[in-house]
Parts: structure tokens; sequence; C-alpha cells
């Protein structure tokens, strides 16, 4: 057992945003997992909200959700599936939070009468969430985002370097994301934006330690030389970070570096043993060359114009690819397409249909007029949140003969509003952190589908939404051949359904996609993956069948 301090590792990025800070701070975590080591990560956002909840996924793409039920950044779920550890609201923290907690203090009279400031009160409380997360691990790694040169980032920066100060040089280390961009017209790359970003951040106190270079092209020994004269950073800890075909490749990357032991030597952990990535190896292998071909998958969604909205369950979908060794080809529909005219035959070249979560009325009638034709033409089914609200919408018209059947969010005067405002949401005014949130535990029939996809009667999902199914319509659901197949412990609200006639038709009202992880795919997704590969295996048959018959028609023709 470890018994050095707690190590802290802070990943800044310069040049550029969207650089990919938060893969490669969970892809050095992931590594130090693989030592034996004891990791948690955490994100500190620069906005002002105090937490993404309330932002539109084309801002900010997904909002992850832990299990206590904090909304927070994307990049908390790629910690979690390369890490491995369920985080919790202390793994993101924003300005927003940050302040909103200064000045509540300020109200209650806590700082005694003293001027509240930047500094020293805002870069305490930052330091404060760092060291809350000390406590049971080896190492802390912090994500700050945003780029160097940013203003809002400016008090995280200051913080992160008074707290060198504090723990010692010997505890904590920098590690700084840039761009080194390839100039096409003069076929060079070029270092200038990578000293640039690096003297900025020197000139708040803050001399990285290893820089990691993001580049399209190889960068070669003589620029990493240069790199490293220009920034006082050692040429070894100068790392190359390519497009790889897989993000699980990263860490496989950087491993082919050293970046890990350039960590681990920085840091004074040389003791830890060589990281054990067998089993990182075989899934990546696994994404990378599948045995059993491909299925296409159609996502019909809302915000399908910005892929980071689905983040999360995107990776679920190749999750469930790695548990089948089978490619997930993912085709993002817009569900509004299917209101303006386009068929939903459509969806007759995909071996499954998913429709994920999201908010407000538009593009839902698409969404109704694509689980119709999945149902009736037996196209394996998952809808998540939402999606299972559409599916209990649907049902209810095509099948209950409710015509008006809607939800009470979009059509409050429906006659028939089968999807209804939770009790306790009725008087909720705020929409931030308000809704039925993080996880919740669920019963399952025994005998379902949903059960022996899970292998057991009891779950428990992460939520977030306002809405579930009116109990009041449940029997007129379940004559009409739905089963409820998942409920709340005490029966009072539908957690999953699903069709027993239907090859494979399944919704939730909880996001799992939120607990998937590569080395653990969710049960759901890999069971969805698994019944695309029998329609896809079936559609091929038929198709061979019919070959065969096309071919003896004319023989048996001259025979007779």
């Amino acid at each position: 057992m470890n018994t050095t301090p707690t190590k802290y590792i802070f990943v800044t990025g310069g040049v550029v945003s969207s650089l990919g800070k938060g893969i490669a701070a969970a892809s050095i975590g992931r590594l130090l997992v693989a030592r034996g080591l004891r990791v948690t990560i955490q994100k500190f956002d620069p906005y002002i909200n105090v937490d993404p909840g309330t932002l539109s996924p084309f801002q900010h793409g997904e909002v992850f959700v832990t299990d206590d039920g904090a909304e927070t950044d994307l990049d908390l779920g790629h910690y979690e599936r390369f890490v491995g550890e369920s985080l919790s609201v202390a793994n993101s923290i924003t300005t927003g939070r940050i302040y909103q907690e200064v000045i509540q203090k300020e109200r209650r009279g806590e700082y005694l009468g003293a001027t509240v400031q930047v500094i020293p009160h805002i870069t305490d409380a930052i330091k404060t969430a760092i060291r809350r997360l000390a406590p049971n691990h080896d190492v802390v790694i912090t994500e700050i985002g945003g780029t160097v040169g940013d203003i809002e980032s400016l008090p995280f920066l200051e913080a992160i370097r008074q707290y060198r100060q504090e723990v010692g040089r010997e505890h904590t280390l920098f590690i700084h994301l840039t761009l080194i961009p390839y100039i096409a017209a003069a076929g060079e790359l070029k270092t200038k934006p990578t000293q640039h970003s690096v003297r900025e951040l020197m000139e708040i106190g803050i001399q990285p330690d290893i820089l990691i270079c993001r580049s399209e092209h190889p960068i070669p020994p003589e620029m990493r030389r240069k790199i490293a004269l220009f920034t006082n950073v050692d040429v070894a800890s100068v790392i190359e970070a390519r497009d790889v075909d897989s993000i699980y490749e990263v860490p496989l990357d950087y491993r082919r570096q050293r970046l890990d032991e350039q960590v681990c030597a920085k840091l004074g952990l040389q003791n830890t043993p060589k990281p054990d990535l067998a089993s990182w190896e075989q899934l990546v292998e696994r994404v990378k060359r599948p045995r059993n071909g491909t299925v296409r998958i159609a996502v019909v969604g809302k915000y399908v114009a910005l892929v980071d909205s689905y983040k999360s369950v995107q990776e679920s979908l190749y999750h469930g690819g790695i548990a089948n060794d089978v490619k997930v080809q993912i085709d993002w529909l817009s569900s509004e397409d299917f209101e303006n005219g386009q068929s939903a035959e459509k969806l007759s070249q995909y071996h499954g249909l998913l429709i994920p979560g999201g908010f407000g009325v538009r593009g839902v009638e698409g969404m109704l007029a694509a689980i119709g034709w999945a149902r009736e033409n037996g196209l394996p089914f998952f809808g998540i949140c939402l999606g299972l609200q559409t599916a209990i919408i649907e049902f209810s018209r095509s099948v209950c003969g409710l015509e008006h059947a809607h939800s009470a969010e979009w059509e409050r005067d429906t006659s028939d509003p089968v999807i209804c405002l939770m009790d306790s949401q009725r008087q909720v005014t705020d929409l931030g952190g308000t809704q039925r949130l993080g996880a919740y535990t669920a019963r399952l029939v025994p005998g379902s589908r949903s059960a022996q996809i899970y292998g057991g009667s009891e779950i428990s999902e992460r939520h977030r939404h306002r809405y579930e199914v009116n109990n009041a319509y449940r029997p007129q659901l379940q004559e009409a051949g739905m089963l409820i197949s998942g409920t709340s412990p005490d029966g009072n609200l539908v957690e999953m359904i699903e069709l027993p006639d239907h090859p494979w038709f399944v919704a939730t009202q909880a996001h799992p996609e939120l607990k998937s992880r590569p080395d653990q795919p969710h049960p759901l997704f890999a069971s969805f993956v698994e019944a695309a590969m029998a329609r896809r295996n079936g559609a091929e048959q038929t198709t061979i069948d019919l070959r065969a018959q096309a071919a003896s028609e004319p023989a048996a023709e001259v025979n007779a």
C-alpha cells in the first residue's frame, strides 16, 4: 500500500480549445490505475453557471449525471470510463459554484468583516475543492477548463500556482496540452504557438513539467528538442499526441512514449509496478479489428447536429460493440427530418433504432414516426428517458386507440396525458438542479427481458427528468400488450417497459449510458447490439435465400 502523501496533477491547455484535455487527463488516470494507484479526477470549468444543467446541449454538449445527482461536464464521463471510479459533485467545480459558496459565506458573516477578494478568498475556495478529494486517493488529477490566456480561468491558474507552494513541488505536477499546427502551404509544423502558450503560463507563475503536443503529423526529434529548449522542459517530457482510431487507444500511445514513467518519476512514485494494460489492449483490439463485422444503428434525436450532446450514448454503443466483438456504425438522424417529409421507411437499412433523451416538443412527432416503424417492422428499438416517453405516446395512439395521447410537458390540455408531471415537481419554479437526479433503485419483473438482460431483479440507474408515465393509463397499456417490466420499489413509478412479442423493444426512464464503461459494457447496450446483429444476420440470410431461389428457378424450368 502506498503511504506517500497524496500527489496532485494539474492539466492545462493552450493555443486553442477542444484539444482533448479531458481525454488526456483520463488517459493519464488510466495508466496510473493500471499501476495499482488510487486515482480520482476533477474538472474546473471557468463559466459562471453553477453547473451545466441549464445549458443548451449545443452550447456545452451532454450533461453527465453522477450517482449523487450532480449535473456535470461531459468530461466526467470520460473520467469514469477510463478510471473506473464513480465520481461525485466534488469532482465538478465551476466558477459559479465557487463564487456562490464564497458569497454565501460572506452573507453569513464568516469572513468577520474582511473585504472579500479573488485573492485570497476565491483562490482559497478553489484550493479547498482540490484538497477535498485527497482522502483515500494516491493521486488527484485536476483538469482546468478553457485555454491559458482566457480571463475566466485566471483564478483557477492562480490557485494551482499557490497549491504547489503549499504542498511542495515534489507532490505536484503541471502538464500542459498544446497544439503544433501544420501549415499546408509551407509543408511545415510550427512550434511558435506552443512557445507563446508556455510563456503565457510562465508569466502567471506556472512552469509546466510535461508538454503534450497535439499534432496531425509526426513531431521529429529535432523539433522536440527545439520545443524543450524554448519551454524549459526535459526533451523526454515532450509527448506527441497524434489522432488515433479510438480514444481508448490514447493510454496505450502514452504508454509507448513512457509518459506514465515520467509522471511517476517526477512525483516520486517510482516504486509502483509497471502498468497492467493487457485487458485494455484486448478491448482496443476489438474496437480496431472486430471479428463479427458491422451493425448499423440509427440514433434519432433532437441534438444530432452536435454529437457531443449524446457523447455517453455514442460511447456506450461502442461498448456494446466491444461486448459482441462487432463494429457499431452510428448514423445520427434528426427527428425533425421525419416530420418534414422523410419516410420512416429509411430505417429499413439499419439494424437497430435508439431514441435518446432530450427536452421540449421539437422533433417529437418525428420520433413517434420512427418508433412506430420499428414496432411494426420488428426493428430492435432502445428508448432512453425521452425515448421511453415517446414510446408510451406512440403505443397509446397506435395500439390503445388514444389518438390524442401526449405528454403534459408539451400539451397541457391534452385529453390523454399519458406522460405527466411528478407530484414533487408541481411547485418547482427553478430549473437548475431541481429534476429527478442521480441514482435510483428499480425492481424488475422476474422472467422479463429486462430482468434477463440485467441478470437480476433489482437495479440502480441514474436519472435526469421531471415527467413520468401517468399511472392512470398503466392498465390500458398492459391490456394492449405492453409489459411494464420495471418500477420504483414502491411500484409507483414506471422505470422500464418492453413489448414481449417484439424481437427487441425495451425502453428505460433512466440513463444507462452514464454507467457504461469500455471494460464493463452496460448490459442493455450489449443486449441491444446483440439484437442488432441478429437483425443483420436475419436480413443477410433472407437475401441469400432469395438469391438461391432466383438462381434455382431457371434450372427448374428447364428440368420441367
